[in-house]
């Protein structure tokens, strides 16, 4: 919603879970935006990423915002957000553009970024600007981040990947 609305060209969002499509859908038509250049995809998130890899694709910013935990009988595996956040920021970082940029949020209480990623990314914790006054009380439940690549990438589409 809040890429459509500042002006991006096109979406996508990306969940294993046709009900959050569906809200998505209905969220973005509620507020005057639909058409195809508003994708809707449901499917686990990691696939999807590997298959858009491949098939060349480029975001000029993409906001990954996966679950602290999933263990859906729809995808190989389980998704543990401390445990495969680097991964999942490497498959995003090679759908950027050039400029492009990940915006990574989690609500996993006692999340640690992985020191790592500082060594491919410049990182920026953006959580205080991005937490609701309603939760201002308890910072903690809100972690968010802009991940750029060291060599940055520019313009193209945007991304709302979530994986439920």
């Amino acid at each position: 919603m809040y890429a459509a609305a500042g002006g991006a060209l096109s979406t996508t969002s990306v969940d294993l879970s046709a009900t959050y499509l569906t809200w998505a859908r209905e969220n973005l038509a509620l507020n005057g935006f639909t058409g195809t250049q508003h994708r809707f995809v449901q499917a686990d998130c990691r696939v999807w990423l590997h298959e858009a890899a491949r098939a060349a694709a480029r975001f000029d910013l993409i906001f990954l915002d996966p679950p602290t935990f999933s263990n859906s009988k729809r995808m190989d595996g389980v998704l543990d957000v401390g445990r495969d956040h680097p991964a999942l920021i490497d498959a995003c970082a090679r759908l950027l553009a050039p400029a492009g940029v990940i915006v990574f949020s989690t609500n996993a209480q006692r999340f640690r970024l992985d020191t790592g990623l500082s060594e491919r990314y410049d990182i920026g914790d953006i959580s205080a600007a991005t937490l609701p006054p309603d939760f201002a009380r308890n910072p903690r439940i809100h972690r968010c981040y802009e991940v750029r690549p060291r060599a940055s990438r520019g313009p193209h589409e945007i991304a709302h990947l979530a994986e439920r």
